[in-house]
């Protein structure tokens, strides 16, 4: 890993960037910024093989320039194989790159430097805490894409924000300023945009100066409380993926992902 002095190392074709920024606190840079930072398979799999490897008492994950993550990286996908595109890098790079971010067994921090939507938001939720610049948006646009979200993600943010702003997020599917997500509890505080990178890094800081086993420990009650508090009945589990496996091979999803990208209304067919 590198120093503060030291030039940051290029993960994913330079896609992601790995450094130290001071001690005992790494740093993964989102660096895609011709498409605002999506998330292909390089930069998930590159978050998914790095962060178990790391042993910094805090992770830090932002994005380079104005924007924090546009989520998922589908867009250019060829007719021909979108649905088997989209739900191979959903499902699984993305899966994995979450999974990685759950067990890191320190505390996470997301420094929103700008919109954060779809994946990218998850992404950020999957951290132990946010902060953002001012300014920033995040939403979840699965309602006007035609996708089905996952229940595992679903359960984060209800978690999070609880049941009445989830369904807002998602059956809506509006942007909503970061001012506002502050007031929901969504990030945990909001900052200048030129001051946000520093109180990012401050707020990681703080939290590597404190006691490793506290850290550790605590990070894993917060979370064992979490994951026992209900579990699916395997039936039901296998209904929701089905449900959300379905969706990939939709006309709605290949539409809504079309309309988008053309910046139209998109003409839904329910089916």
């Amino acid at each position: 890993m590198s120093s503060t002095t030291d030039r940051a190392e290029e993960l994913a074709d330079g896609k992601l960037l790995l450094d130290e920024p001071v001690e005992h606190v790494a740093r993964l840079t989102i660096n895609n910024p011709d498409k605002r930072n999506a998330l292909d398979q390089a930069i998930l799999d590159a978050i998914a093989k790095t962060i178990p490897s790391l042993d910094a008492r805090c992770l830090l994950l932002t994005g380079a320039g104005r924007t924090f993550s546009a989520g998922y990286d589908i867009g250019d996908m060829p007719d021909e194989t979108f649905a088997a595109e989209a739900e191979k890098l959903v499902a699984h790079p993305f899966a994995a790159a979450i999974a990685a971010l759950d067990d890191y067994p320190y505390p996470t921090v997301a420094a929103l430097n700008g919109h954060a939507i779809g994946g990218g938001l998850e992404v950020a939720l999957s951290c132990d805490l946010r902060v953002a610049a001012a300014g920033a948006v995040v939403g979840m646009p699965p309602a006007k894409l035609g996708l089905v979200y996952s229940h595992t993600g679903l359960q984060k943010f209800i978690d999070a924000i609880g049941v009445p702003r989830t369904r807002e997020l998602f059956l809506v599917g509006r942007n909503i300023p970061v001012e506002e997500a502050l007031v929901w509890g969504l990030v945990n505080a909001v900052h200048p945009p030129d001051e946000l990178p520093g109180a990012g890094l401050d707020l990681a800081t703080e939290i590597a100066g404190n006691a490793p086993l506290a850290l550790s420990g605590n990070k894993t009650v917060i979370r064992r409380l979490l994951e026992n508090r209900a579990t699916l009945d395997a039936d039901v589990e296998r209904e929701l993926v089905e449900l959300r496996r379905m969706c990939f091979t939709s006309e709605d999803f290949r539409e809504g992902v079309r309309a988008f990208a053309e910046k139209r209304p998109p003409q839904w067919r329910g089916r």
